[in-house]
């Protein structure tokens, strides 16, 4: 019997170290295939760092290499001299800061009076809101244009954070923080109530502490906008003083009018590269705040 007992006890330990192994080794076949699969999406960032380090001669070199035979710094120099650069990031810095911040509190405010106030015509009110996001900014950018021109605000930085402040990424920001506020549960606006705050109390020390993967969100995907805008800079703005990085990538051309090659991924390898930092820094809040809102899936 007790033979018995130890011949089923080594089966079951057999059994246990093949399924490991199973495991084991299909978890590492998951890792190749995301590898082989991640490779057309890191293979252009890659080219663009190490591109930035070689000779123009060098980047159309045929066939093409992966490093750069003799690493050189001058493009990262004549990025910084051939324009104000420094001005131009900067630029981009803060208006993506004040954007995201603005957005925030926007966003929130309303996504909060949409999902925990009830009033005539809500709905109705935040269809009409959603409807912001089915229309292009192509479509709107000449009648803007014509309203900040009377207003005296065209080569201003004014058009970029007031059109990006309230436009299509702030409906989408609101519809987020709606989704988000629509799932607490009411006890914590009774608690609150019952500890003497208002509607306003309740949103800053209720609803805002716990809306922060949702913030979270709604900060990462609104900063990426406002750093990636180019249509709006390109339209409103004309002094080299005043552009912002993806208006000023462009401007990086020989006395012939040719791309200066090198240089321009230069400055394209600035401009990404602390993005695609932040990003992966934050992408587990990003996904869990998109989750809690409930668009998962």
């Amino acid at each position: 019997m007790k033979a018995d007992l130890s011949g089923a006890g080594r089966l079951g330990v057999d059994r246990g170290r093949t399924e490991y192994t199973r495991r084991r080794w299909l978890r590492v076949l998951l890792y190749i295939m995301l590898a082989v699969i991640a490779i057309p999406f890191l293979f252009p960032t890659w080219w663009m760092i190490t591109s930035s380090f070689k000779t123009v001669n060098q980047i159309f070199a045929f066939p093409p290499s992966l490093f750069p035979t003799s690493p050189s710094m001058d493009a990262y120099v004549k990025a910084f001299t051939f324009q104000p650069f420094a001005q131009q990031y900067f630029n981009s810095m803060y208006i993506a800061i004040v954007v995201t911040v603005v957005t925030m509190l926007v966003s929130s405010l309303a996504g909060y009076a949409f999902a925990r106030i009830r009033f005539p015509g809500q709905n109705v009110l935040f269809l009409v809101v959603l409807i912001g996001l089915l229309i292009p900014s192509e479509v709107t950018i000449v009648p803007l244009f014509q309203v900040f021109n009377s207003l005296g605000l065209i080569n201003t930085h004014w058009p970029l954070l007031l059109v990006t402040s309230f436009g299509a990424p702030s409906v989408l920001a609101t519809f987020i923080m709606r989704q988000f506020f629509i799932a607490l549960p009411t006890e914590l606006e009774e608690a609150g109530r019952l500890d003497g705050l208002g509607r306003p109390g309740i949103w800053w020390r209720v609803a805002m502490p716990l809306a922060r993967s949702a913030l979270a969100a709604v900060a990462i995907f609104t900063f990426l906008n406002a750093w990636n805008l180019y249509l709006e800079p390109t339209v409103y703005l004309s002094t080299p003083e005043l552009f912002t990085l993806p208006e000023a990538l462009t401007h990086y051309v020989d006395p012939y009018s040719g791309p200066m090659w090198n240089v321009q991924l230069a400055a394209a390898t600035m401009t990404a590269v602390p993005v695609l930092i932040v990003f992966v820094i934050a992408q587990r809040q990003f996904v869990e705040g998109l989750a809690q809102t409930g668009l998962k899936g």
